[in-house]
């Protein structure tokens, strides 16, 4: 059987069986993509309760409303499954699990590992497999590729096997998986022609690459490009914090050339699965070259010791009202690592809390999409979000950390007796009581 010519049938009829591993922020509007292009979709997870919540139509994904996910779950067109014996009906699968890194610096391919074991017991000729987890250039032919070709089975003849970057940007109204450009490449290029014709089926636009290694690179060159820059202008405000000079205003300035600059903005540190961590695998993979990846290293310290910057500030500002530290009631306003989103992963807010903490201040947090925060590695115990109008009018500190918009921040100035505003949320408002990043 010619696998290449029948799964391009299958593809371009709608026929095909798609299935995603991992249904999580990437996992699962991916998977919803092609349940309304038309196809079949089994989304497989091992946390079961996720499963069962999903097959009741019910969404944990803010970019996935249950309006959304319902429709396909009572159409039959998307089904969860823990049971990986799915694979032997699936024809495509997308591979969406976590890619930590250790404590160390160095990639957890752990989940990727573990996906791909469950699959090999149900693998058949004819898949085309697509990885999409953020990792270090090599991961797809030198980890994944060995797993699955055997004498009898060759890819790009016998199956096929692609990597495709995720680009999900959670909360942005303009810019989801339809219509964000999707990077395609495989190890042959028969892989990455079904590959792209693939994605083409529920996609607006693909980019084929020539090799798995230039579009693992190519999503490592993207988070890099912001976190270097985050790093720099981080560094920026450092400087003009010491000189007092507004960094806000040198940048909306500098911002006003039309050519050559581009405007980053500083912040209490990086959040996100992504950008935080995405460059170190780079790191990583090129100190095996003999490479020293200095400018991502330097960018990781400066944005590292922002939420220690931001301490200071608040101890200082503190200070200057006669209060010390230890003993105050500090309340952070926003804790998920961007705007208007519940993802608190690796959020500078945590690390802010945590420090407080540790001096002794007593803190409280308010977060309209955020309820309540798990105890883990950062925070010793659990918090509950409190009301942020009477809050801010208890506690000696009011911290900006995360700007939503939903927050009103007119009266938060007008019921609060101290601010240190670390997004610039409060522009265009004087005050004594307001301190700046």
């Amino acid at each position: 059987m010619n696998y290449q010519t029948e799964l391009r049938r299958k593809i371009e009829a709608r026929q095909a069986r798609v299935g995603v591993v991992g249904l999580g922020y990437v996992g699962l509007p991916l998977a919803m993509e092609f349940a309304h292009a038309g196809f079949c979709v089994t989304g497989i997870d091992i946390d079961e309760s996720k499963v069962e919540t999903l097959n009741r139509g019910v969404s944990y994904v803010q970019d996935v409303p249950a309006a959304a996910l319902a429709p396909m779950v009572q159409s039959g067109k998307f089904r969860a499954t823990t049971d990986f014996s799915a694979v032997k009906t699936l024809d495509t699968i997308n591979i969406a699990v976590p890619t930590p890194l250790r404590k160390t610096k160095d990639p957890d391919m752990s989940y990727i590992v573990s996906a791909c074991q469950e699959i090999a017991k149900h693998f058949h000729p004819g898949l085309l497999m697509i990885l999409e987890s953020t990792t270090y250039p090599g991961t797809t032919d030198e980890l994944m590729l060995p797993m699955f070709e055997k004498p009898e089975l060759k890819v790009g003849e016998d199956f096929f096997l692609c990597f495709s970057p995720e680009r999900v940007d959670p909360g942005n109204p303009k810019f989801q998986t339809k219509n964000i450009p999707k990077v395609v490449g495989g190890i042959t290029a028969a892989c990455t022609e079904l590959g792209a014709l693939f994605y083409s089926q529920a996609l607006e636009h693909v980019v084929p690459v020539s090799s798995t290694r230039v579009a693992e690179m190519v999503k490592l060159l993207e988070n890099t490009f912001r976190m270097i820059n985050i790093g720099l202008v981080n560094e920026i405000a450092l400087m003009c914090d010491r000189m007092d000079i507004n960094v806000w205003e040198v940048i909306e300035a500098a911002a006003t050339k039309p050519f050559g600059f581009m405007p980053f903005y500083p912040g209490p540190g990086l959040g996100g699965h992504c950008i935080p961590i995405d460059p170190f695998y780079l790191s990583w993979k090129t100190k095996q070259s003999g490479i020293e990846a200095r400018f991502i290293e330097l960018a990781g310290y400066i944005n590292g010791q922002m939420p220690h910057f931001v301490v200071d500030k608040i101890q200082n500002a503190l200070n200057d009202h006669c209060k010390p530290l230890k003993g105050s009631h500090v309340h952070v306003l926003g804790v998920a690592y961007k705007r208007d989103i519940d993802d608190v992963r690796e959020s500078p807010a945590l690390d802010i809390i945590h420090l407080l903490e540790k001096r002794g201040a007593k803190v409280s947090y308010s977060d309209p999409f955020v309820p309540r925060l798990r105890a883990d590695g950062f925070l010793p115990h659990a918090m509950e979000a409190l009301d942020a109008g009477q809050a801010c009018s208890q506690a000696d500190c009011v911290v900006i950390v995360t700007d939503h918009k939903s927050f009103d921040y007119a009266s938060i100035v007008e019921r609060s007796r101290l601010i240190v505003d670390t997004r610039n949320a409060l522009k265009g408002c004087v005050s004594p009581k307001i301190v700046r990043l």
